[in-house]
Parts: structure tokens; C-alpha cells; sequence
């Protein structure tokens, strides 16, 4: 059942896409290549078991962490407003 703006679905259509953005997201921060033996950002040495754990690491657990801190600032919101959101 429709309301307003939003056809048959649109509810179900919006979780999807969010789903989809987020596993997006997610995947091309996945590492790939070799992993480095120093952080790009700091220069640190990245531990051995730390590479073999994480293939294509580019940074160090803190660089890592403050990045991800970054990252979490924008994840969660949904660009993608129904119509009815955007009148409002």
C-alpha cells in the first residue's frame, strides 16, 4: 500500500540501496596488493602479523583507528531520502 509519494516498496527499496552503499563502502577499503613494512601516514613499522592479517595494510593500528574514527563521522546517514523526506 502506497503513502503519499512512495509507491509499493519504496520502504523496502530505500533498506536495500542503504545495504548495497554500505557493503560498497566496505569492500573498497578492503587492502589489496602487498602489504607496506612502514605506515604511509606516520612512517611506523607495521608489525609482521599485523601484514599477514590484514593483506594490502597501508597503516599502522593507530593511523588505522583514527582513520576509521574519521570514517564513522560519516557512515550511517542515507543520502538517498524518499520524496516525501524531501518536501518536508
Amino acid at each position: 500500500m502506497a503513502n503519499g509519494w512512495a509507491g509499493d516498496g519504496a520502504v523496502q527499496e530505500q533498506i536495500d540501496s542503504t545495504i548495497d552503499d554500505a557493503v560498497q563502502r566496505a569492500r573498497s577499503k578492503l587492502g589489496q596488493g602487498d602489504s607496506l613494512a612502514h605506515c604511509e601516514e606516520c612512517g611506523a613499522a607495521i608489525p609482521e602479523a599485523r601484514r599477514r592479517a590484514v593483506p594490502g595494510v597501508r597503516l599502522c593500528v593507530n593511523c588505522q583507528r583514527e582513520q576509521d574514527r574519521q570514517d564513522a563521522r560519516f557512515s550511517g546517514y542515507n543520502r538517498r531520502g524518499s520524496k516525501d523526506s524531501q518536501l518536508r
